[in-house]
């Protein structure tokens, strides 16, 4: 706990890295205030008070996309502590080499998680006084939980990721590129139902499209319901042109995509376990 704790504060220490970690969401959120609100709006004005119905499903995307971030600039520390030495140092204490690689796996998922639930409040609050969407007090909780699950799941994924870095100059290079890609794969630049076939498959073969259909199927659910009624082939159709549900022999349901993307968990803890043992190799190397 004592290194988990020295982790949380080098990472809130720094407003800048903070700031920087926050990018890539910032600019998803931005580009939808000055660039897609408008134009979606008008794709669907035939509907009531669409701005309802796109704003939770903006959040629920931009939710995703700091997932990836944080959780990535989270674990950054243990590739500056690799190549500094601080981590053979680390391993000659009492701690063994899993301890210590399991305080910055939990230090990431808390990291992610109060980040989360930072631009949450944050987007939640402006677009209620703009737009007076609602939040029901019942979501609160399975939105929390979706949080927690979008923690873990990234942070197995940039520990996957990490796993073949040595030096820290990389790792601005891979947070730009993550950054940046996480706002197309989690459908937020453009929705998943407006890009080609063979970018949908691209697309689906990651776990970014389920984070973002987790979190809009519980931020829209009621939204949804309100706007559509019984008509179940518009909603069918609105659901899979934006993402809400993910098309894969019929549109998937909550507990589909939570169970998909611990199925990606798997495989990315089973991909850093694989090269674990050369990392470990590394790292004692320099005691």
């Amino acid at each position: 706990m004592a290194l988990v704790k020295r982790n949380l504060r080098l990472y809130f220490g720094q407003k800048s890295g903070v700031f920087f970690s926050l990018l890539g969401a910032l600019i998803a959120f931005g580009l939808y205030l000055v660039f897609l609100k408008h134009n979606m709006i008008a794709s669907w004005s035939q509907i009531p008070h669409p701005q309802k119905l796109l704003d939770p499903w903006l959040i629920g995307g931009t939710l995703a996309i700091t997932a990836v971030t944080t959780t990535g600039n989270g674990l950054n520390q243990m590739i500056v502590d690799r190549e500094s030495g601080t981590l053979a140092d680390l391993s000659l204490t009492r701690l063994s080499y899993v301890e210590i690689q399991a305080s910055y796996l939990i230090s990431a998922v808390i990291i992610g998680t109060v980040m989360q639930v930072v631009m949450l409040l944050g987007m939640s609050g402006y677009f209620i006084v703009v737009d007076q969407i609602q939040i029901a007090a019942n979501l609160i909780f399975p939105i929390l939980g979706v949080i927690v699950l979008s923690s873990v799941i990234w942070t197995t994924f940039n520990l996957f990721i990490l796993s073949f870095v040595t030096r820290v100059d990389s790792l601005g290079k891979i947070g730009t590129i993550l950054g940046t890609s996480a706002g197309f794969f989690a459908g937020v630049y453009m929705p998943i139902g407006a890009v080609p076939n063979a970018a949908q498959t691209l697309m689906k073969w990651t776990p970014f499209p389920y984070n973002s259909a987790l979190f809009r199927q519980v931020l829209m659910a009621k939204p949804i319901e309100q706007v559509f009624g019984q008509q179940s082939v518009q909603r069918a159709s609105f659901e899979r042109l934006l993402g809400v549900g993910i098309d894969v022999h019929g549109l998937t349901t909550w507990q589909q995509n939570s169970l998909i993307l611990i199925g990606f968990a798997g495989v990315f803890i089973a991909g850093s376990l694989l090269v674990a043992r050369r990392s470990r190799r590394v790292v004692l190397n320099k005691v």
